[in-house]
């Protein structure tokens, strides 16, 4: 069995045991989100930083006594988490921070970190032998729920606005899964998936409705940690959409603080989108989320477009319990940051991904940063997802390739008419 207790309403506290609802508090419709407890002093007999210490699995599945799943369920078979933190220091020079780090979630299977929820979507629905899993995404989490789906044949059923970019779509289809490209936004995507759900009978795995969801992505907190050698980083810089992931990151550094394996939890910057930006808003304004109206999304970050943030409360409470922030960034420091990135740090993100980094740019420019302290800066995605926007962030920024004949000739006249150009003394003294 796992070391589930019970889970809670995030709008009015009523405490359910783990099997007592499917997803939401039936009291509060679609908008009553659960949180799911543990029972530590349990977790504690199955499960220590030393235990971990000499664990061969690599993957998210090394911290299972921490997650919603019975010790024995069958695991899907890609290999999930265990993604890479590197510390960047040209980076981190180029905005005066001497200890900057960069976990790339690009590295899992299908290129983002929805990966580790749709991973655990999988063994819950299994563990309910559902016909079918169902998601509304705007191409990341639908994506992962395919590509997971498919490594265990596994029937899926993906809702996704038909403005997704083709990156996206393309995986979806490959993956074979049956999708549904919506004629409207994310937030009618949902609606949609939400409706077929409940009258099909469909596991659902959508962000903000299944409380499992926010399980699988905190994994991603406890790796930071245990890659820091068991110390919480000061801060954390994430860009922020529905408001999964920042609420998960938060869910998985309070775990570890109750174990008392950190001595505190990192302050949570979440960066959103200025046509996505209805939890700045809120924040800003010191707003209550429950009765906050939807805004028109329009962004080009598209992984982070929501017009009614779904996990907007445990999105909310992640920041302000960590004395955090959010943070609003243009689109074109959005696509700014993806060139930034990839140079000074050689990682290729998706514009939702580059926001976090866009973020920090801002955050470091207004001196709010000491630079001492230690960050970690989450890309969720891989650039691959969306190659338009990579290009077009590129071209503004004025980098093109050269184009030359394929003769020795033509490219030395050409690269030493480009070294005037950029004032530059090139090596150009080729060995013959």
């Amino acid at each position: 069995m796992s070391h589930v207790t019970d889970l809670t309403c995030l709008v009015c506290g009523k405490r359910y045991p783990p099997d007592g609802v499917a997803y939401v508090c039936p009291d509060h419709g679609n908008e009553g989100i659960l949180s799911v407890n543990y029972d530590y002093d349990r977790i504690q007999r199955h499960i220590s930083r030393e235990r971990l210490a000499r664990d061969g699995d690599p993957t998210m599945w090394r911290y299972r006594a921490l997650l919603p799943m019975a010790p024995e369920a069958e695991l899907p078979p890609l290999t999930v988490g265990g993604t890479p933190l590197y510390q960047t220091r040209a980076l981190g020079a180029s905005l005066g921070l001497r200890r900057l780090w960069v976990k790339d979630e690009g590295r899992q299977p299908t290129a983002s970190l929805k990966d580790r929820a749709s991973a655990l979507a999988v063994v819950k629905a299994r563990e309910k032998r559902a016909p079918v899993i169902t998601t509304a995404s705007t191409g990341n989490a639908a994506a992962a729920l395919a590509g997971l789906c498919a490594s265990v044949g596994q029937p899926n059923i993906i809702f996704v606005p038909a403005s997704a970019p083709q990156a996206k779509i393309a995986q979806l289809l490959a993956f074979g899964a049956q999708v549904m490209l919506v004629e409207g936004s994310y937030d009618q995507a949902v609606e949609l998936c939400l409706a077929a759900a409940d009258t099909y009978g469909w596991y659902n795995r959508t962000t903000g409705f299944n409380p499992y969801m926010t399980e699988g992505k905190k994994t991603a907190a406890y790796e930071i940690c245990e890659q820091l050698g068991w110390r919480a980083p000061q801060r954390v810089f994430v860009s922020v959409g529905d408001g999964c992931i920042i609420g998960a990151l938060h869910k998985g550094f309070a775990d570890l603080l109750a174990l008392g394996w950190i001595e505190e939890i990192p302050r949570l910057m979440g960066v959103q989108a200025a046509g996505s930006n209805y939890l700045y808003t809120a924040w800003a304004q010191a707003a209550d989320v429950l009765t906050q109206p939807p805004i028109s999304a329009d962004t080009v970050a598209d992984s982070i477009s929501a017009g009614l943030p779904r996990d907007r409360l445990k999105a909310m409470a992640a920041v302000r319990a960590s004395e955090g922030a959010f943070i609003e960034v243009s689109d074109t420091e959005i696509l700014a940051a993806i060139p930034e990135l990839a140079a000074k740090a050689g990682i290729f993100a998706e514009p939702a991904a580059a926001a976090a980094h866009a973020g920090l740019v801002k955050a470091a420019a207004r001196g709010e940063i000491g630079a001492d302290e230690e960050i970690v800066l989450l890309s969720t995605g891989s650039g691959l997802k969306d190659v338009a926007s990579a290009m077009q962030a590129v071209a503004s920024r004025g980098i093109s390739p050269q184009r030359v004949a394929p003769d020795l000739s033509a490219f030395k006249e050409m690269f030493a008419t480009k070294a005037r150009h950029d004032e530059e003394t090139p090596i150009d003294r080729p060995n013959h």
